[in-house]
């Protein structure tokens, strides 16, 4: 498709979900609350994405040779997308708008990651700590220690622990503060599905996310070396509490921690999945299990998200997922799409102010194909040698608030993890 049709295309449909958006929230609804989960799928959803994504139930193009989806798929909602075309190969409710849980984590660290170096340092005061909701996961932060910043992300992506999510929204100017950055990301994203009201994905009136958005933000979060690497940690030394040894002498160990997202540690009936590289899992009363996961196979990389199974097996949401990357691995390049992962409304807009000279994802008019990428922007922390980030090769960027995004090409998954082999 020619790049000023698909750029028309993706316009128009921007502006039909940012009027649905509006009607949602206009003046006259404002005595209502924020939209909240439905018990069924609605008739008519966003069309962020292709009209095909609006529709309830499973949407897929089963061509002759296309393998069949899964049988076993009790999700209320799931997706499978190409990470870096950003085609929707197939999605069942995408738009669905349901509890994340702290899938939504991702929003928080796509927003806040750029803010500090990983080497920060910060010593937490009981005030930070004040708003942690009671049977949050935590990760184990103590009043009057001292943590980096890169001990506060590794507490937020492996353990998926509040208390290290509202330190670091304590650093950020407070909780209400980064809920409204939050939502601010979400909306640049054109993740209109989402309402954030706590940072960390607990429970809460009126948060809600989709499949689709989530898939969005995890794509988003990839684009940052630090969270590719933070998701893609499984094990890791967390600070411990400083006390006296037998000698009188205070000092402070340290204490192990492991990612809780079993398809890349594993667990007694879930492997750990060939080429996993991450996101974030999440599981709470009202959301259920939830998940978004990027896994790479043969130079293809996919990502998964997967909404609240309703066989309430013990890991489903992690084999559902694993069906699916199956799927999609074996439907890479035979399926015709369904629709699209936007890119974020700041890149729609450098396009459409470029014209017709630029390429898809190109700002500012043609250097043509042969044009030399952007390096991507280091963004600080990273996971302590857990992943080597391989070269970059081939396509072209946008450049976006100081950093870049990958608009149809390639960004490098941690070596590591590329090479990790099922058990």
């Amino acid at each position: 498709m020619p790049a000023t049709e698909k750029t028309v295309r993706r316009s128009a449909l921007v502006a039909s979900a940012v009027l649905l958006s509006t009607a949602l929230t206009a003046p006259a609804a404002l005595a209502a609350p924020r939209p909240t989960p439905s018990a069924t799928p609605p008739a008519h959803t966003s069309v962020v994405g292709g009209e095909r994504l609006a529709k309830p139930g499973t949407q897929v193009n089963l061509a002759p040779g296309t393998p069949v989806l899964p049988k076993e798929l009790s999700a209320r909602s799931w997706i499978v997308a190409d990470a870096e075309s950003g085609d929707v190969l197939a999605a069942h409710n995408a738009h669905w708008r349901l509890a994340p849980a702290s899938t939504l984590k991702m929003l928080f660290a796509d927003t806040l990651l750029p803010k500090w170096p990983g080497t920060t340092t910060h010593r937490v005061e009981p005030s930070d700590l004040a708003d942690v909701g009671a049977g949050s996961s935590m990760v184990g932060v103590k009043e009057g220690e001292t943590y980096t910043v890169h001990d506060l992300w590794l507490g937020v992506f492996l353990r998926s622990g509040n208390d290290a999510v509202h330190v670091l929204s304590a650093m950020n100017g407070g909780v209400d503060r980064t809920v409204e950055e939050m939502n601010e990301h979400a909306e640049e994203l054109q993740a209109l599905d989402t309402h954030a009201v706590s940072p960390d994905g607990y429970d809460a009136p009126g948060q809600v996310s989709s499949a689709y958005d989530l898939t969005l933000i995890a794509r988003s979060g990839l684009q940052k070396k630090d969270f590719r690497e933070y998701a893609s940690t499984v094990r890791a030394q967390f600070p411990g509490e400083t006390k006296k040894n037998k000698k009188g002498k205070r000092v402070r160990g340290s204490f192990e921690i492991q990612n809780t997202n079993r398809l890349l540690s594993g667990d007694y009936d879930v492997p750990v999945y060939q080429g996993i590289a991450g996101v974030k899992n999440g599981n709470t009363t009202h959301a259920g299990a939830t998940f978004t996961g990027v896994a790479e196979r043969d130079g293809k990389v996919l990502l998964v998200t997967v909404m609240n199974p309703q066989k309430k097996e013990s890991n489903e949401v992690y084999k559902e997922t694993a069906r699916l990357f199956d799927w999609g691995f074996a439907a890479a390049g035979k399926v015709q799409p369904v629709g699209e992962l936007v890119p974020p409304k700041s890149v729609e807009e450098a396009n459409a102010a470029a014209g017709p000279s630029a390429s898809p994802g190109q700002a500012g008019g043609g250097t043509g194909a042969g044009a030399k990428p952007v390096a991507s922007a280091h963004t600080g922390g990273g996971a302590d040698g857990m992943g080597v980030a391989l070269g970059i090769a081939g396509g072209v960027v946008v450049l976006l608030a100081g950093g870049v995004f990958l608009v149809n090409r390639r960004w490098p998954l941690p070596d590591l993890v590329r090479r990790r082999s099922r058990p």
